[in-house]
């Protein structure tokens, strides 16, 4: 798959075996991250077209759109018919409004105190989920003379955030509290929906049922990514996915029924053959036991390489791995390239990608895919193929 311009001009080309081949001007890149909106598009309609026919699927474009950059993914959606988008904080949605310009944008963290001016300005919806935050947008619908939009959270079991039982109950008995507020979805949080055996999963379904009928003219918002993926008793008027959009595997113990959407490559910025008995990085954590050829890339922490990887991962060349050796430090990583001598000064490697998916890079570093897409930094240049 080549590397593409934002106006998608290819610049690059993949050889026989799958090992990229940088063109100018970017062949001075150290590190490449390709993000296919192509792909995340595809990915968006295959979940809306699972929700079914007459249903709303919306897209959660919270850290930066899971790190790949929200205002370009928001901008393919919104072009692809997406018209509800979710983000967590204010500012996030303030800087993607330019992007999906009449299109319900809702916060899931809420209204803060003394956010209601920006709110209105930028015709943002918030998820209300306490009867604090609903006085305020009351008050700030009286304010302006005119009803203002919202959804309803409420807490079915992930004790996180929402209106809690017992907020809920006073709402309930004093519906005049929401007077003003135009109540478009109740929505609730799934807390095991990628485990689709847990018990949870339809005792929220219940609750979640039982506590919408008391609002009656709202619809209801309901499945994530995982939970789309539950049948049924999940589906709603608007389902949010987020995870899956990106590429990650909504069904961990299947196989992935999403397009890959991101691909990180380094090339080899230097090649040094190593004795028997010699280390390689800090505190002499890996020594060669044989001579080695060990390749240095310019990716580490730093670039969300996560440190917790050393010892554990691996790079690909053509399909082939590669591991990573020594301790990853800030900027760089080491590899043993010794059984692969067609990786050679200048070469790109596979850090993210058909061989290496982020849930690898996930399981071996004790985390979720999630946290790999979110982690990655900002020195990457970054190329988009476009939808």
């Amino acid at each position: 798959m080549p590397f593409w311009t934002a106006d998608a001009r290819p610049l690059s080309s993949w050889g026989q075996k799958g090992t990229p081949i940088i063109a100018e001007p970017y062949a001075s890149a150290g590190s490449v991250l390709e993000i296919d909106l192509g792909a995340l598009v595809a990915n968006w309609r295959q979940l809306r077209d699972l929700h079914g026919q007459g249903r709303d699927t919306a897209a959660v474009l919270k850290a930066d759109g899971y790190g790949l950059g929200a205002s370009r993914v928001a901008s393919a959606l919104y072009k692809a018919g997406c018209r509800h988008i979710f983000t967590a904080h204010l500012m996030e949605a303030v800087a993607i409004r330019h992007s999906a310009p009449d299109a319900m944008l809702s916060v899931l963290h809420g209204l803060g105190p003394g956010e209601e001016r920006d709110f209105i300005a930028h015709r943002l919806v918030p998820a209300l989920g306490s009867l604090a935050e609903i006085e305020a947008w009351g008050r700030a619908a009286a304010g302006l003379g005119q009803p203002l939009p919202a959804l309803l959270h409420i807490d079915t079991g992930m004790n996180r955030t929402g209106l809690s039982p017992e907020a809920l109950a006073r709402l309930i008995a004093e519906p005049t509290r929401l007077q003003g507020i135009d109540l478009r979805y109740v929505m609730t949080h799934l807390v095991s929906a990628d485990i689709p055996g847990a018990p949870i999963n339809l005792q929220q379904a219940r609750r979640f049922a039982a506590v919408a009928a008391h609002f009656p003219t709202a619809q209801r918002c309901f499945a994530n990514s995982s939970g789309l993926f539950l049948g049924p008793d999940f589906a709603s008027d608007l389902a949010r996915p987020g995870a899956a959009l990106y590429g990650i595997n909504p069904i961990p113990d299947a196989p992935n029924p999403m397009r890959a959407v991101a691909r990180l490559s380094a090339r080899i910025m230097q090649i040094r053959d190593i004795p028997a008995g010699e280390s390689v990085g800090y505190d002499r954590q890996w020594v060669a036991t044989r001579p080695s050829r060990i390749a240095t890339l310019p990716i580490g922490y730093a670039d969300g390489y996560h440190r917790a990887l050393s010892g554990k991962a691996a790079v690909a060349f053509g399909g082939q791995l590669c591991p990573v050796v020594g301790r990853i430090s800030m900027d760089l990583i080491t590899v043993d390239v010794t059984d692969c001598p067609a990786a050679v000064l200048g070469a790109w490697m596979e850090v993210i990608g058909p061989t290496i998916p982020p849930e690898r890079l996930a399981r071996l570093a004790g985390t979720n895919a999630y946290e790999i897409l979110t982690s990655l930094g900002r020195r990457f240049h970054r190329v988009y193929l476009e939808a």
